[in-house]
């Protein structure tokens, strides 16, 4: 299905975005390793989630969805031999974490996605968990791959890249390897994985190497516990940067997660000057949460440091479309990670930008947008997204602030990330429509 996008006046409104993806594959994850249940409320009900429950139902846990919307997860104290191909549709942190959980388990499972995961390399779990006494049948370190897990030793692995899906895998094929097995990473992504794993009972904790500390567990057993999904950071990312760039604009997001290593993508808009107030912090399961007000503001060109880009990756496709609206240059580096996404992030912003007549180039691991000004975005462009989920969001978003509107020409895999997303933005006065 093709959407499109147009100008239709100031956003106005309170909203709650869709519960966070990471909490909802983790936690569905982490159940189904747990013994006893698992009460999971505000699970992210997309497409990629979906995909884990029914991943997990096939390793032997028993998934419900209840009539009042809260998920049970039944464990069975570990993974089983799955009686089928476990299919991770288009998710890398469904399929690597899965993967990690699994070969610890004296099975062998069968991984396989769709087209566009099946692209993506695995030989960046395959790596660790190979060291640790996995074996993979994957000639090209990519879906399909079979993993015969079981009898895995600790190790310490420095992982090249800073990658919360690695680590994931690597602590989560920790839970049941002989010894302590400690992950370090260049910079530190995303911590969910520990923090969850704490509050299910893990012997997890976080040890000095070279100057700094990266997260270590021991064998340990999961007890299951109630777990509360707040608000998506990368998915109000959108209705974020559409009440910044339509003038007149104010938006409240509720009960969204304020984590500080997914704030990347925040942190950079309040450098470009952008108008945001966090309210009301509360933390019932570990994590943090905020209300946030958000008004529409005048913005400038900024150089995020590459350092951050662990913390904003997903969100790098509408950093660039805000980046659009400001005045002046805005360096995007240390992305390069972003050319093995679902697609060329890279290539298809810096495509779709000049296309809506916004000056961009690409750089080797990331990209250059010179703005001009909220009033200097044509758009009038239909965007070629390859399917991509967050490229067709942010192309949307970007049409509700240009002087024509934008087309995307493949809206359907929005759902594996957010569900509804049209009829959101339309609730705050969003123009979108199916063609």
């Amino acid at each position: 299905m093709r959407l499109k996008a147009r100008f239709a006046g100031p956003l106005q409104g309170s909203i709650r975005p869709p519960g966070d993806k990471s909490i909802s594959h983790r936690a569905l994850i982490m159940g189904a390793l747990a013994e006893g249940e698992t009460r999971i409320e505000c699970l992210l009900e997309g497409e990629d989630v979906r995909h884990t429950a029914a991943a997990v139902r096939l390793l032997g846990a028993k998934v419900d969805r209840r009539d009042d919307g809260i998920w049970t997860v039944t464990g069975a104290n570990g993974f089983s031999q799955p009686s089928e191909t476990i299919d991770c549709g288009n998710s890398g942190t469904g399929a690597r974490l899965l993967i990690g959980a699994a070969a610890s388990y004296k099975l062998s499972a069968r991984f396989d996605g769709d087209q566009s995961l099946r692209k993506r390399p695995m030989n960046r779990v395959i790596a660790p968990l190979s060291q640790m006494g996995a074996r993979f049948d994957s000639p090209q370190n990519r879906l399909p791959l079979i993993v015969h897990g079981g009898a895995l030793k600790g190790i310490t692995y420095r992982s090249p890249v800073s990658s919360a899906q690695v680590k994931s895998a690597v602590l989560l094929a920790g839970l049941h390897a002989e010894g302590e097995t400690v992950l370090i990473e260049p910079e530190r992504s995303r911590d969910h994985t520990e923090r969850m794993l704490a509050v299910f009972g893990a012997d997890i904790d976080r040890v000095e190497v070279d100057g700094a500390l990266h997260p270590r567990v021991r064998p340990s057993k999961l007890k299951g516990v109630n777990i509360y999904v707040p608000g998506d950071p990368s998915s109000a990312a959108f209705p974020v940067a559409a009440a910044l760039i339509v003038a007149k604009s104010e938006v409240r997001i509720e009960d969204m997660l304020v984590n500080p290593l997914r704030l990347g993508f925040f942190e950079t808009l309040l450098e470009m000057g952008a108008n945001i107030v966090y309210e009301e912090r509360h933390d019932p399961i570990g994590e943090p949460i905020a209300n946030l007000v958000v008004k529409a503001s005048k913005l400038h060109g900024a150089t995020p440091p590459a350092k951050r880009a662990p913390a904003m990756i997903d969100e790098f496709p509408i950093l660039a479309a805000v980046a659009a609206f400001a005045e002046g240059e805005t360096r995007i580096t240390g992305a390069a990670e972003l050319r093995v996404k679902e697609s060329d992030r890279i290539t298809l912003m810096v495509e779709g930008l000049r296309a809506c007549g916004v000056e961009a180039e690409e750089l080797p691991d990331g990209l250059v947008v010179n703005g001009r000004g909220p009033k200097s975005v044509r758009g009038g462009a239909e965007i070629r997204t390859l399917g991509d989920h967050r490229i067709a969001m942010s192309f949307l978003v970007l049409g509700l602030g240009s002087k024509e509107p934008v087309t995307v020409d493949d809206a359907d895999m929005i759902a594996t990330s957010f569900p509804g997303f049209a009829a959101f933005m339309q609730n705050l006065g969003a123009d979108i429509v199916g063609l």
